[in-house]
């Protein structure tokens, strides 16, 4: 009897095995419907980002920055799913406006973007985009932003983080600057290739045009080349223009001038010492010219032998000039180098 039963206990051992209780059948039934609706909803997402990234390739098709308003601005870079990064121009180009630096920017924007599309290394990972504030003012007070234009990139996953802001005050907004800028934040390697300019050239020849002209209709007479005072004033303006910032106006490309957009009051003095407008180096340029000025005027005073009155008025317009001009200089520099203790005249 005990051999018989004991593979009758096995059995019914091995079909415990197999049976569950009666209550985890709701359980099993509801994992199973989890697993659907997860699977459903993850297909749901895949099929919306194919779609979105779709309509993105579409109109970089037509042209390499696509404006958007606010219901684009949500849909295609704050909802999710985004596998894609997104670099917007926060701007204001209607005439009414004014805005001429907003202009200029859109310039170099559109020279990077338009580099980016016809690259060679064109994809679906970055995408160009503008919003206007008279299309999307709904956006520019999502974002709490008040000055244009602004430059911002979003990032495929999270909230744009504070590097993602480009620091157009201090770098400008030169495309190549832009394009390092985006390198820095996507990995996207974008080579700015610039519309060609003929304008420096037909310059460059009417400016050899003009000096053989010149040789030519004075070959029997050349001693003006040998005049020291000429020499010496081109000397001055070359050292004014590069003294006075010009070279890295070329190189950065900044904003001519800054508009506060709250009260309207123009800056044309950058408040950092890492950066200039275009219109501060103009003033840099006639302030040290006029401190030359009256450095040739006191010189001339002292070696001319003409009358002592007039040597005497001369003078003190020399005096005049640097003591004036370069007490504006120095209050410049103090406004821009914060800190700095010295002051004369003006403050």
């Amino acid at each position: 009897m005990g051999a018989r039963g004991a593979p009758s206990r096995r059995r019914q051992a091995g079909r415990r095995l197999w049976y569950l209780p009666t209550g985890s059948f709701p359980f099993l039934l509801l994992l199973l419907l989890l697993c659907i609706q997860l699977g459903g909803g993850q297909k749901k997402k895949e099929n919306l980002l194919a779609e979105k990234v779709e309509q993105l390739m579409e109109w970089s098709s037509r042209r390499s920055i696509f404006r958007m308003n606010g219901d684009k601005f949500r849909k295609f870079i704050k909802a999710p799913p985004r596998n894609y990064s997104m670099i917007v121009m926060f701007t204001a180009l209607q005439p009414q406006r004014q805005c001429s630096v907003c202009r200029q920017a859109n310039e170099e924007y559109q020279i990077l973007a338009n580099s980016w599309r016809y690259s060679s290394a064109f994809c679906n990972k970055l995408f160009f985009s503008m919003v206007d504030y008279d299309e999307g003012t709904d956006v520019f007070q999502q974002l709490n932003m008040n000055s244009a234009p602004t430059f911002m990139h979003f990032p495929p996953k999270g909230r744009p983080k504070r590097a993602d802001t480009f620091d157009l005050q201090r770098i400008g907004f030169a495309a190549e600057q832009l394009a390092k800028w985006i390198a820095d934040r996507t990995d996207v390697h974008i080579r700015v290739f610039r519309p060609p300019n003929y304008s420096g050239t037909i310059a460059l020849a009417l400016l050899v045009s003009l000096v053989g002209g010149l040789l030519y209709l004075r070959r029997n007479n050349l001693e003006f080349i040998y005049n020291k005072t000429g020499w010496a004033m081109v000397s001055l303006c070359i050292v004014f223009a590069m003294t006075s910032g010009q070279m890295w106006n070329h190189i950065r490309g900044p904003p001519y001038a800054h508009k506060n957009p709250h009260n309207g009051q123009v800056s044309y003095i950058h408040g950092s010492s890492q950066a200039q407008f275009v219109a501060e180096s103009h003033i840099i340029l006639v302030l040290n010219a006029a401190i030359t000025m009256g450095m040739v005027l006191l010189n001339e005073a002292a070696t001319s032998k003409g009358d002592v009155g007039k040597r005497r008025i001369i003078c003190l317009v020399g005096l005049g000039l640097v003591v004036f001009f370069f007490s504006f200089l120095l209050s410049i520099f103090r406004s821009k180098y914060h800190g700095y203790p010295y002051s004369f005249l003006i403050k």
